[in-house]
């Protein structure tokens, strides 16, 4: 522990340099692609990382451990004034693990945030969006109930959608517990966790269940399969490349399962309206960025009231990356406060 502790310190102190020394360290001068300024900061992590072995290289048990301890390194400091409580929730396929964030200034009439994490579907668990779910609970002034579903390979598509889904309906059920009004229940998540969320408010529709409150999609992957520009701009991003991207769907797909299937790629869904509110965020240095957007323009033109957010100097991830990253830290406080605009029912 105190080694991490002094590595903490040490990667704290070298962020903290000024820019151009940064990206001397790096290797090179401002990185510029698709018209869009590497944050600096990020730049030296990218620089540092292409030093280790690539996630691609490594077992997905090894990678967790990997991503646990990185991610471990960049985290904030916990928020103030957020209670925690850890709970287990009824899944399809046994119990799944969650953990429940309530604001002291709770507004009694927001709704539940179900929240599932990022990680492709193999890696990630509750700490992995822990600092930021705290965020997200005490300034939209909403409970937050964030799903530790399955992961794969162990358990492929569509456990972990599976277990996501049964955590929404759960909380449907459970809202007042949580001081929501009845019912009144949203959902969100980051990457694949987003993948999740928005295909939660597509099966609700599909099954004539009511739709969320709204939908928080944060750097959603909607297209496994994705051939857009981006994926080419930023096929070398850090920390998501392209590679990695087909690492984590080959462990997560079954070899016959369907890129175009909606329940696995979302933007192929013909019929979009009806669904909940959205908020959808990017990151501009990342593979997915244009599916992201693509996803908010079809769902603006299928008349759901949408608020979109690119952060162009950020890349892929940035939710994890608060304490390391100034403006990833701008960030997430924003998008929280777009979802207090969404409780308010400000989203046009």
């Amino acid at each position: 522990m105190a080694n991490a502790g002094v590595q903490r310190l040490i990667l704290k102190v070298l962020l903290s340099l000024p820019a151009p020394i940064l990206r001397l360290m790096s290797g090179g001068g401002v990185v510029y692609q698709g018209g869009r300024t590497l944050d600096p900061r990020l730049q030296f992590l990218a620089a540092a990382g292409r030093r280790a072995p690539g996630m691609q290289t490594l077992s997905p048990q090894e990678a967790r451990a990997a991503s646990a301890q990185a991610l471990a390194m960049m985290a904030g400091k916990p928020e103030p004034g957020v209670g925690v409580q850890s709970l287990d929730i009824e899944g399809p396929e046994g119990t799944i693990p969650a953990r429940a964030y309530r604001p002291q200034r709770q507004d009694p009439e927001a709704p539940l945030m179900v929240y599932a994490h990022f990680g492709g579907g193999v890696i990630g668990d509750l700490d992995t969006c822990d600092v930021f779910c705290r965020i997200l609970a005490r300034i939209a002034r909403c409970p937050v109930l964030s799903v530790d579903y399955r992961l794969a390979p162990e358990h492929r598509f569509p456990a972990g959608l599976e277990d996501v889904l049964a955590a929404y309906r759960w909380a449907r059920e459970h809202a007042e517990e949580f001081g929501a009004p009845p019912g009144a229940v949203a959902i969100g998540g980051d990457s694949m966790g987003g993948n999740f969320a928005a295909i939660v408010a597509q099966e609700m529709k599909r099954k004539g269940e009511p739709q969320p409150w709204l939908q928080l999609l944060i750097y959603p992957a909607v297209d496994v399969a994705s051939e857009t520009a981006s994926m080419t701009t930023y096929a070398d991003a850090y920390p998501l490349s392209r590679t990695m991207m087909d690492w984590f769907m080959g462990h997560y797909m079954a070899p016959d399962a369907d890129p175009a299937d909606p329940r696995l790629s979302p933007v192929h869904e013909r019929d979009l309206s009806g669904l909940a509110p959205a908020i959808v965020v990017t990151a501009g240095f990342d593979p997915l960025v244009d599916q992201g957007e693509a996803y908010a323009i079809a769902l603006r033109a299928a008349g759901v009231p949408v608020v979109y957010r690119c952060y162009d100097k950020l890349a892929h991830g940035f939710t994890a990356m608060t304490g390391a990253i100034p403006c990833a830290d701008v960030a997430c406080r924003e998008v929280a406060g777009l979802v207090r605009e969404g409780i308010e029912g400000r989203i046009h």
